[in-house]
């Protein structure tokens, strides 16, 4: 049975290689290469026409400026969540972890929708919203809070078990030589944790610039306002303009493929270095 076993293996590992191979090629790679060949049809001059248009340049600015407040704010919420569920123990804690994995199990047009219901016009906060002029949903507001939903989880998630195996000792110590809880989460801590920062970091800007669903809620589809770059992608496409819808497209695949690289990167340092990044 042993040797059976040893002789079917050669068999099966190429195989199960094909298989793999082929469903990326065909799922991942195909569509991909699809892409960029829709996109160049009409040569570089139209792809570049495309992509110095007005509306896509707004796009392209409010993709950038969403991620640009969005992550920073999940860092910070993250390395927080992260530190107390990791390094304290509190009455729910439980709690605080299903919250954060919340945005995992909720449909980003569900979480868009619960946003138009509280901050919409008609919404629970609407009237006093009017009242002093300030809109949320169908401006930059109501898409930021959208894209901070969707993707807070992920810089929380990377830590918590990076920090929970690290444990409490190297803080424990600082802090009985003298030093501030400041000072041991600068010093001791952040050191620590920071390759699993970065690759949450990276999840999270993905993320957030891809964002569709809940954003598609609570942007109103203003062309030139509020369209980031995947809802101006189905705008041009519903309009039959595929060179452009394709050139944008682009844009987020060579984002997607810079992410996918540097993340493989990360894999790589933290992994080697798992358990031990801060040494």
């Amino acid at each position: 049975m042993i040797g059976s076993t040893h002789q079917r293996r050669p068999v099966r590992s190429p195989l199960l290689l094909t298989l793999a191979l082929g469903f990326l090629a065909v799922f991942l790679l195909l569509p991909l290469i699809t892409v960029f060949v829709e996109a160049l049809a009409k040569g570089f001059g139209e792809y570049g026409a495309a992509l110095v248009q007005p509306d896509a340049i707004s796009a392209i600015k409010l993709t950038l400026l969403v991620a640009a407040i969005s992550v920073p704010l999940n860092i910070v919420f993250g390395i927080a969540a992260a530190w107390a569920i990791a390094k304290f123990d509190f009455p729910g804690k439980s709690i605080l972890t299903t919250f954060i994995d919340l945005p995992f199990s909720v449909s980003p047009v569900v979480a868009g929708l619960v946003y138009v219901l509280m901050f919409g016009m008609q919404g629970w906060f609407g009237p006093w919203l009017r009242e002093h002029d300030i809109q949320i949903i169908f401006a930059v507001p109501g898409i930021v809070l959208a894209t901070v939903f969707v993707t807070f989880p992920f810089v929380a998630r990377e830590l918590i078990p990076l920090m929970q195996e690290q444990g409490r000792d190297d803080e424990e110590a600082a802090l009985s030589l003298g030093a501030s809880g400041f000072q041991a989460f600068w010093r001791v801590t952040l050191p620590n944790i920071r390759w699993g920062l970065l690759y949450g970091v990276l999840l999270c800007n993905a993320r957030a610039m891809g964002e569709f669903g809940a954003v598609s809620v609570v942007s109103g589809h203003l062309r030139g306002l509020t369209n980031t770059m995947p809802l101006h992608v189905e705008i041009l496409y519903n309009e039959y303009n595929f060179v452009a819808a394709f050139a944008v497209a682009s844009l987020l695949a060579l984002l997607a493929l810079l992410t996918l690289v540097l993340k493989s990167i990360l894999e790589w340092r933290y992994g080697y270095n798992h358990g031990s990044a801060g040494h």
